[in-house]
């Protein structure tokens, strides 16, 4: 499958939108707004279209020095298992190590093994605190 990589900003953010729509992320009804300054202010993001569609994305938070955090990784259920993620982490990764930026990222028990055989490994216990929005 032809699939392009890009770091080109989606002409229009409701791409951005229907992807976490289609991955059932949407629980905190982010807006299209929101998911574009998600985006903007992200360190790096990578897109994956194909025929035009987004059909994937991830994302690295950082500060540009010390850790760069994968984030919002995900692509459509219909475009899984074809090798799509993998490469995203890959170019995420790669890009964290150009720049001497450490790569990491929380993901959900079920993940472990996925990870691991991306060369990650699991170091610390996460947390989060739940807010009202």
């Amino acid at each position: 499958m032809n699939v392009l990589y890009t770091t080109k900003l989606p002409d229009n953010f409701e791409q951005v939108y229907q992807l976490y729509e289609g991955l059932g992320w949407n629980s905190l009804n982010f807006t299209v707004g929101e998911l574009e300054k998600m985006c903007l202010q992200s360190w790096y993001v990578l897109y994956v279209y194909h025929e035009q569609q987004l059909v994937g994305m991830g994302r690295v938070i950082s500060d540009g020095v010390i850790t760069g955090v994968i984030c919002g990784l995900g692509v459509l259920p219909s475009y899984q298992s074809m090798g799509i993620g993998k490469n995203i982490v890959t170019r995420l990764v790669a890009y964290c190590e150009q720049n001497r930026v450490i790569p990491q990222l929380m993901c959900g028990e079920n993940l472990e093994s996925y990870y691991e055989k991306l060369g990650f490994r699991k170091f610390t216990v996460g947390m989060n605190k739940d807010i009202n929005r």
